[in-house]
């Protein structure tokens, strides 16, 4: 899963990026210290991972990944080109969801693109570029996708009225995820490759002063408004102290997240908000040799979920023996759970669910 960290210059995405990552990528206080995107991949946090190896002493632990593409800053107009616009909007169109980083902090050492911190507008910048360059792009295919459905071709008139229907809302100001689409219609849409398409996660990013002061900042009920408004997650975030984070221990970080009263870290958030938008779910499995995390879009069933190891275990698929984490946990040891008989066998109907300890019988 390949998440695309966006944002106007100065708005703490880099920094964001190089906490979560520790990747290094630059960060400074002038618009487009990033002009290639810098990429940087981290495994996913999994408690569950860790109690799994307890157990089993495997010689291999394997998170799931992430991939966060630090992509360069956005000013408006970048969908006529200006600044680095057509490079950021085709570095955007390679990513499958957006983490929208938003600034709610004042900085008089560090300026603001637009001379005053204005959560709303600087939102609105880039939802209008993006707009803009959908707009364009389906103005150049619908007529002819018009023309042939016209001549016959029922593929092309259906794609037609989707290009439509899309393009009256981008033209009202709105994404193109905001148009209530029937199953048949939201795949001639996934097909068009909308930048407005794409899932937004917004990261408000404030002070470390902001942390301690209570209440709900009004920058941060701003961006909130604009999240609910769209049905995307939002999530308050500090770039200042997630790159303070990432420099600990994992004792030491646990420490310091009860002090400062947060809870979990940034990523660990960030990570929960984009399995929730992106609709996906982890099962795992675990042996002596290794224990791994699998991540699958909800709903997938078990031969497709065991395609994701090896393309032979979908095509030999016979079972999949199954036990849910709690439970294994509960009792202690696989062999408790075929004792009590807790581990199920389950076939080609079955979906997949988060935390399902799996192995996969197959023929080939």
């Amino acid at each position: 899963m390949k998440l695309g960290v966006v944002g106007l210059p100065n708005v703490g995405k880099s920094t964001l990026f190089n906490a979560i990552t520790q990747a290094g990528a630059e960060a400074a206080n002038y618009p487009f210290c990033t002009i290639e995107p810098n990429v940087g991949v981290v495994p996913v946090p999994d408690d569950r991972l860790n109690k799994l190896a307890e157990m089993y002493a495997p010689e291999k632990l394997t998170p799931t990944t992430l991939e966060f593409v630090d992509i360069a800053g956005l000013v408006r107009g970048a969908s006529r080109g200006e600044g680095l616009g057509n490079k950021f909007l085709s570095h955007i169109r390679e990513v499958d969801a957006i983490v929208h980083v938003v600034r709610c902090f004042d900085d008089e050492n560090i300026v603001h693109v637009d001379g005053a911190i204005d959560p709303a507008r600087d939102i609105e910048t880039i939802d209008l570029e993006l707009i803009l360059a959908d707009m364009e792009s389906l103005e150049k295919r619908a007529p002819a996708r018009r023309k042939a459905g016209q001549a016959g071709d029922a593929r092309a008139a259906a794609e037609a009225d989707v290009m439509e229907k899309l393009l009256a809302a981008l033209e009202a100001g709105k994404p193109a995820r905001s148009v209530e689409l029937n199953d048949a219609e939201a795949g001639i849409a996934q097909s068009l490759f909308l930048l407005t398409t794409k899932p937004v996660i917004y990261a408000a990013n404030i002070a470390e002063s902001q942390l301690s002061e209570g209440g709900v900042p009004e920058a941060v009920k701003a961006v909130d408004a604009i999240a609910k408004a769209q049905h995307s997650e939002m999530l308050v975030i500090c770039a200042r102290v997630e790159e303070e984070i990432a420099q600990l221990e994992a004792e030491e970080k646990a420490m310091f997240l009860a002090e400062m009263g947060i809870g979990e870290s940034g990523l660990d958030r960030l990570v929960s908000a984009c399995y929730r938008l992106l609709g996906l779910i982890s099962y795992l499995t675990a042996g002596p040799k290794e224990v791994r995390a699998w991540t699958i879009p909800r709903g997938t069933k078990a031969p497709q979920a065991a395609g994701k190891i090896h393309t032979d275990f979908e095509k030999g698929f016979i079972r999949a023996e199954i036990v849910a984490y709690e439970t294994l946990m509960r009792e202690g040891s696989m062999a408790a759970c075929k004792e009590k008989g807790q581990l199920r066998s389950e076939g080609r109907e079955y979906v997949m669910q988060d935390g399902d300890v799996t192995l996969f019988r197959f023929n080939v």
